[in-house]
């Protein structure tokens, strides 16, 4: 039976994501609409429980006005019929439709309703840009997706399952105590403009509050995060005191919205009460004056306090629900500012798959700035010939990775067209232009999997022989097989940690080699591929990567020049323009840039003085 209903709602939506609407009742209807016929049931079930408990309420005025003038020989014979179906609202109807009702909102909604949200999100938010994550924490982000599905699946619920609820009881307990005596009725509209007024008043209050509150939730958790995702660099300067006001500087400013919170909610409670109390007192005189002139019975009364007793406990559970309403609809409302954001590079409607035959690479007149007055990469044109091995020389900062972010459009250009095999790359898929081109970056960043995982990256339908040949390749299968974690897995079943902080520099490069001999894609970009690895590991893997690069179209990025003297053309960049081209030995003998380079360099490397990096 749970599985039944359990089953009513598909968690994981199969359809593409689209960018949710940047309003808040839009925002949440989109995340709504699906679930919404389940909802509308439960809507129907909420009304239905109000209506039998205020027919109860009514059976007890009956049964105590029975019980003071009744005949007990022959009061089941007259009244038989009427106990009869009040036992069975009691004992079947009302848990009847309580089970469905508790079936349908905490089996089939309240799991996967957040689910539905946070998948869809989840899918939106890994169609952003890489530009966007630059600019976010990434704790930040999780927690903005994870708050928001919560948010909204609360805000909503709440509001059909309180509105209903208290909006049926209240107005049946209005229509009773008016059919039992008239003037009842005044302190209960009374008190309801009352609670009306005090919750216009400090709820929106709330609200603010909450939505100032759920923004310092997600920055302290950023912060908090950001410490322990870098936390190599904070042991090894030593600033754990620093972090730690870093994450207190966080914490008292979420603290400063708690405080403000709990002040509303004491004058809140207070408020109340006193209208409370105010109620009891209202009907009990009012009913007891009633009875006195013969104008109401002990029923009515009894069942006029009651009824009070009742509001009195609903009054503050209301309160409380709708005090959590007002802080979800915050946290869904500052969700939505991250999640509605719209994605920068995207692909249209009409883009193709990209086929790549040749491996031609044209950079046609392209102009870069990552928004930015001043020009990082400025009318560059640059032909790369299907498998010709280029090498990018230059300056940090002369806009060698700026190339290989644009060619793989984690940017889009602002001018210009990149082609491959005569195809604009914006008008191809972007995952069809990431999977026919491999990189290797100088900055490894490995997932918290096993290594088996990390290397099938870059091919997830490869066979455990061709991982561990990929491995060997990238002379990495020794190292891998001495390998055990916290949990005593072994080999290519140990975990690597976040980011792979468990291995060495020189190991992460190795597995993020092996993932691209196992991609095996037609182009191939090298960004200081080898620059973690030491001389002897960097020789012993050398002619793998040669191997690797044969019949490939190849752009590789180093400062050790050493690693890329030996390609087909070396170009050289300063600030984002092309000012020399040629062989090694061309290039040393041209007296330019790169021979400047090449003769500065200490072991390899590119030294740049102190007035060329001001420059940059």
């Amino acid at each position: 039976m749970f599985a039944w209903f359990e089953n009513r709602i598909n968690p994981f939506p199969p359809e593409r994501p689209v960018q949710p609407p940047a309003t808040l009742f839009a925002f949440c209807w989109h995340y709504t609409r699906d679930i919404w016929p389940w909802l509308a049931v439960t809507s129907v079930l909420t009304a239905l429980i109000s209506i039998l408990q205020v027919l109860i309420f009514s059976f007890l005025g009956n049964i105590v006005d029975w019980l003071t003038g009744a005949n007990p020989e022959t009061f089941l014979a007259d009244e038989g019929w009427s106990l009869f179906w009040m036992a069975a609202i009691i004992v079947v109807g009302l848990p009847l439709t309580g089970l469905f009702h508790s079936l349908i909102m905490h089996q089939t909604i309240f799991g996967n309703f957040p689910m539905v949200i946070r998948w869809k999100a989840h899918r939106y938010m890994l169609g952003q840009s890489f530009g966007f994550y630059q600019d976010e924490f990434a704790g930040r982000v999780a927690t903005k997706v994870m708050q928001a599905a919560l948010g909204v699946r609360e805000s909503v619920t709440k509001i059909v399952d309180i509105f209903i609820y208290v909006g049926v009881y209240f107005g049946g307990a209005v229509i009773l105590v008016a059919t039992l005596q008239a003037w009842l009725m005044v302190p209960f509209l009374v008190w309801l403009g009352t609670y009306i007024l005090l919750m216009w008043h400090y709820l929106p209050k709330m609200r603010v509050i909450s939505e100032r509150q759920s923004d310092a939730r997600s920055t302290m958790t950023g912060r908090v995060v950001d410490s322990y995702t870098n936390i190599m660099t904070v042991k090894l300067f030593a600033h754990a005191g620093r972090e730690e006001g870093y994450a207190r500087e966080a914490m008292d400013d979420f603290l400063k919205t708690v405080h403000p919170q709990m002040r509303l909610v004491t004058t809140l409670n207070v408020s109340l009460d006193i209208a409370n109390a105010l109620l009891l007192f209202s009907v009990a005189a009012i009913g007891i004056w009633g009875w006195t002139a013969g104008n109401a019975t002990v029923g009515a009364l009894a069942v006029a306090v009651g009824l009070v007793l009742r509001l009195e406990g609903m009054s503050y559970w209301v309160m409380w629900e709708l005090a959590g309403l007002f802080e979800n609809i915050g946290m869904a409302e500052d969700g939505m500012h991250t999640i509605a954001r719209p994605q920068v590079v995207t692909d249209t409607d009409s883009t193709k798959t990209l086929v790549v035959e040749r491996g031609e690479i044209e950079f046609d007149r392209i102009r870069f700035h990552y928004g930015k007055e001043g020009g990082v990469i400025d009318d560059l044109s640059l032909t790369v010939r299907p498998g010709e091995k280029v090498g990018l020389v230059g300056r940090s900062g002369a806009g060698k990775s700026t190339l290989m972010n644009v060619l793989l459009r984690l940017y889009d250009l602002e001018g210009g067209v990149i082609r491959v095999d005569g195809q604009d790359i914006a008008q191809v898929t972007q995952d069809s232009l990431r999977s026919r081109i491999g990189v290797v970056t100088q900055d490894t960043s490995l997932l918290h999997r096993s290594v088996r995982d990390n290397i099938a990256y870059g091919n997830p339908e490869a066979t455990d022989a061709q991982v561990i040949e990929a491995a060997k390749r990238a002379n990495a299968h020794d190292y891998i097989m001495d390998l055990v974690d916290l949990e005593g897995r072994t080999g290519y079943d140990a975990h690597v940690g976040e980011r792979g902080v468990k291995l060495s520099g020189g190991q992460r490069q190795r597995i993020a080699i092996a993932r691209v001999f196992l991609k095996n894609a037609p182009i191939l970009v090298l960004d200081e591929a080898t620059s973690a690895l030491d001389s002897e590991v960097e020789a012993a893997i050398q002619d793998n990567l040669n191997a690797l690069m044969e019949g490939k179209t190849v752009i590789a990025i180093a400062h050790r020049l050493s690693t890329i003297a030996n390609l087909d053309r070396l170009v050289v960049l300063d600030k984002g323009a092309i000012i020399e081209e040629g062989s090694h030995d061309e290039l040393a003998a041209a007296g330019g840039l790169y021979a400047q380079l090449w003769s500065r360099q200490s072991g390899g490397f590119i030294g740049v003085d102190a007035k060329a990096e001001a420059a940059e």
